[in-house]
């Protein structure tokens, strides 16, 4: 292969979700050559069917050492919230290995520092960006719920709120009056909740994907559909092999998804421990009006979203690799658990189910770096907070990116939490 050809792209990226769209406007707008490079449609991966709520609130790991305990439940339970295809058990113990190291007590702090640390800029990143674009209204900031049912389940609300609240979470505590007073059609067996002012969500995922690409491209960003297969470091930047030719750029984003290791390891000969959260949504077309906001069931252990299109419900973690075929009985799973939590059941006619891969690593921390004498960025492994974290992502690859490299970008999170390197 050629090693001194003058590419004619300054940076491509590979992967057209939420997270690669939006880092490829923000590099287009430093005047960078762009193209964006997925076997699919932009949008059409995870950010099609994320539940839609900016989780701006969840900064501790779906993960406890408790799951020690659940792990023969997560075998045996095909419908389980938190499931572990027992065929892909040898594949996954390293990597459930890894995460039991990362709940030790120094190791899960930095954890939910790192967490934090996005978390609270993400909201902000995600109101420059649309504004920028000048569509503010696909986001709504108007906080989300998390409810609880039976008595016995105050203590554990009231210590995640003061576990919250040492996070500097904003949080209130509802009593169920309130609960009924901001949700009526929600169920009168409900308790109350905690209500997290600081929250919001999207009307609708795909259209806000939709709307970057647009806007990328009015920057000259091209958007290809081609399948990478590989890739190698030259003299004069990085060539992509893909099943139409290869490419060349001074540049590449890594930022596809969950399908993110193989390419990254080709080009920077690290194995990065990258597994698939494979989460599950069910769309009813016809309850857009039921919520107000974002409604999480503390026992039930899903969400329900309100969309332009009706409401989505989600929420289940599977653990069974890229290549299992999806188990959609787990999303119908979804709308029987609703059964009882509003009052009056949840219409399913012409509701559609949907699986998709989210990109997940050991310490729950994304990987967000400048590796390879600049020649290699990375954006990858957000696990269930990619939507929420693509815009503060964007604006750290867009630094990253730059060839004045500022190494903690003012009024961002430091970068140390999420280098490759601690792999």
């Amino acid at each position: 292969m050629p090693d001194n050809r003058q590419p004619e792209i300054d940076i491509a990226v590979v992967g057209a979700g939420i997270i690669g769209v939006a880092c490829a406007l923000q590099l287009a707008r430093q005047g960078r050559r762009v193209v964006v490079i997925d076997q699919q449609a932009p949008g059409m991966g995870a950010s099609f069917g994320n539940a839609g709520h900016l989780a701006t609130e969840q900064v501790f790991p779906i993960a406890d050492l408790s799951i020690l305990m659940r792990l023969p439940a997560m075998l045996m339970d095909p419908m389980g919230p938190l499931r572990l295809d027992w065929k892909y058990l040898p594949h996954a113990l390293p990597w459930f290995a890894r995460l039991l190291l990362n709940l030790r007590p120094t190791a899960y702090q930095r954890t939910v520092a790192g967490i934090r640390a996005l978390n609270e800029s993400s909201l902000g990143a995600w109101h420059r960006l649309l504004a920028s674009i000048d569509r503010p209204g696909l986001m709504r900031e108007d906080g989300s719920l998390l409810v609880f049912e039976r008595s016995e389940s105050r203590p554990a609300i009231e210590g995640l709120k003061a576990r919250m609240t040492r996070q500097q979470v904003p949080v209130e505590f509802w009593s169920a009056d309130a609960v009924q007073r901001a949700a009526p059609q929600l169920s009168e067996r409900i308790q109350g909740g905690l209500f997290f002012p600081r929250t919001g969500h999207f009307l609708d995922p795909y259209r806000v994907v939709g709307e970057l690409v647009e806007a990328a491209k009015a920057c000259g960003v091209r958007v290809l559909q081609q399948q990478v297969r590989g890739g190698q470091l030259q003299a004069q930047g990085v060539a992509l092999i893909t099943d139409q030719g290869q490419m060349h750029a001074r540049q590449v984003l890594i930022a596809c998804g969950a399908h993110s290791a193989r390419l990254t390891q080709a080009l920077t000969g690290k194995k990065v421990p990258l597994d698939t959260e494979r989460g599950y949504h069910l769309m009813l077309p016809h309850e857009q009006e039921r919520l107000p906001f974002a409604v999480t069931s503390l026992e039930r252990k899903f969400i329900m979203t309100p969309m332009t299109d009706g409401l989505r419900l989600a929420g289940t973690v599977e653990f069974a690799g890229l290549e299992r075929p999806a188990n959609m009985e787990r999303a119908w799973q979804l709308h029987r658990l609703s059964h009882g939590l509003l009052r009056h059941d949840l219409s399913a006619e012409d509701a559609t189910p949907w699986m998709g891969f989210r990109p997940s690593l050991p310490d729950s921390l994304p990987i967000i770096d400048r590796v390879c004498d600049g020649k290699v960025l990375l954006a990858f492994g957000h696990q269930h907070l990619g939507l929420t974290q693509a815009a503060v992502t964007a604006e750290l690859i867009a630094q990253l990116a730059s060839p004045i490299y500022v190494p903690q970008p003012q009024g961002l999170p430091a970068l140390e939490a999420y280098r490759l390197d601690r792999f």
